[in-house]
């Protein structure tokens, strides 16, 4: 895979890599790449995810499943308390306020029969670690035990818990996507931004 030469590497972290078989394009969104995967002409494409750039055109990749793009993923933490529960969940709530979370997510606080609690919060999964980086920095912290991941969030929808409290996050993208036509028309741009 042959790459073009890029200015400024450092604002291509976070993006994409599309390889098209007969040529590559970097610097697509999450969302573009998901809409290309979904696309017959391009559904078996190769993503990679450009987590670091350096300055000297260096990129370090990582390779990304074409089905994570159509996954959710999502942290739970449990608790055997309503009160508990219900500050975990406001907490993690006020929190996106404080620092914009890496994409949209939903939150639901959730009860498991009687006396089991959850505070859930459920994201694609193309940005799973980015979410765990983003609840490490603002320090969220629990005392129950926790768990993640995309098996996490399918025993959640599985086992059908009562949903108490929802709230729809929205992170803050500094890239807008392109969608549809606009999107197909630049797909043969080595350097999407």
């Amino acid at each position: 895979m042959k790459l073009p030469e890029l200015q400024k590497p450092e604002k291509y972290a976070g993006l994409y890599i599309f390889d098209f078989g007969d040529h590559v394009g970097v610097g697509f969104t999450a969302q573009e790449v998901a809409e290309l995967l979904e696309s017959e002409k391009y559904s078996h494409g190769k993503v990679y995810k450009i987590h670091r750039a350096f300055p000297d055109g260096k990129l370090e990749l990582k390779g990304v499943p074409a089905e994570i793009f159509q996954l959710e993923a999502g942290m739970f933490f449990y608790s055997s308390e309503t009160e508990t529960a219900r500050r975990d969940f406001k907490e993690l709530v006020n929190m996106a306020v404080k620092a914009t979370p890496p994409s949209r997510a939903k939150v639901h606080l959730a009860r498991y029969g009687g006396d089991k609690f959850v505070t859930a919060i459920i994201y694609p999964a193309e940005y799973d670690d980015e979410f765990g980086s983003w609840l490490s920095d603002c320090g969220y912290k629990t005392s129950g035990p926790a768990e993640g991941g995309i098996e996490a969030v399918q025993r959640y929808y599985d086992q059908q818990p009562e949903v108490l409290e929802r709230h729809q996050l929205f992170g803050q993208s500094e890239t807008i996507s392109r969608t549809g036509e606009e999107l197909l028309a630049s797909v043969k741009m080595a350097v999407q931004r």
